[in-house]
Parts: structure tokens; C-alpha cells; sequence
């Protein structure tokens, strides 16, 4: 792993495809998701009681609907704390049941074999 203050880099193969893992960056803990090929970064403690979102299902989740209606959907976009069962949309860090929470989330792309995670803007957005 190797950092320059603004990224972090962790080799793929430390994350394959249906894993997590973590790194430490930017003065906190990192959770990497690997998700059919897709990566994703948030913090990995929830704002709950501080679980480890790393060790979390990611799968999706029951979305609003009608009465007696059951909707399932943001399958492999959501993670959720394996403590209390909180939700994070992975993609936006925000949480299912109030999107007012939320988990920061980096920026991430991968580039010869490493994946990239960007420390967010000053302004509150996803680094670039």
C-alpha cells in the first residue's frame, strides 16, 4: 500500500470480486467492497455504535412500496453493519432509513492491477 496524502492505493488482488477488506487512510479506517468487479470505499465504522461495516452483507434491501407490497432492490449496493443492521447505499454512503445519514464515501478507480481510493474534496464532495 503506498499513500500521498490526497490517495491510497491497495493492490486488486488483495480485494477479489465478493470481498471486503480495509485500509488505513486519510486518519481513519477504510472499508473496501469488491463488488462483481466494481469497487467501492466508504469509512468503515458505522455512525451507530462504530460496527465494522467491512464485515457487513452487501446485498439489497426492501424498497418503499404499497401496503402488502414487498419490493426488493439495490442488490449489491447495499452494505449492512452486522451489528444493528443499519443500511448504507455503497454507491452514496447514505443511509436507507433517512437519507440525512450517512457514512463518507471516497472515489475509486482501478489503474495497473492497483485500486485507487481519493480523499473527498474539502467541499463535502468525492474526490476526482
Amino acid at each position: 500500500m503506498s499513500s500521498d496524502g490526497e490517495s491510497v492505493s491497495l493492490a486488486l488482488a488483495d480485494v477479489p470480486p465478493g470481498s471486503a477488506t480495509t485500509v488505513e487512510a486519510f486518519g481513519t479506517t477504510v472499508a473496501v467492497f469488491n463488488i462483481d468487479g466494481t469497487v467501492y470505499a466508504m469509512d468503515n465504522n458505522c455512525p451507530h455504535h462504530q460496527g465494522p461495516l467491512c464485515r457487513g452483507r452487501v446485498g439489497g434491501t426492501l424498497l418503499p412500496s404499497s401496503p402488502y407490497e414487498y419490493r426488493y432492490g439495490l442488490d449489491g449496493r447495499v452494505v449492512t453493519c452486522p451489528w444493528h443492521k443499519w443500511q448504507f447505499d455503497l454507491t452514496s454512503g447514505r443511509a436507507i432509513f433517512d437519507p440525512n445519514v450517512r457514512v463518507p464515501t471516497y472515489a475509486t478507480r482501478v489503474e495497473d492491477g492497483a485500486v485507487v481510493i481519493t480523499l473527498p474534496s474539502r467541499d463535502g464532495g468525492v474526490g476526482q
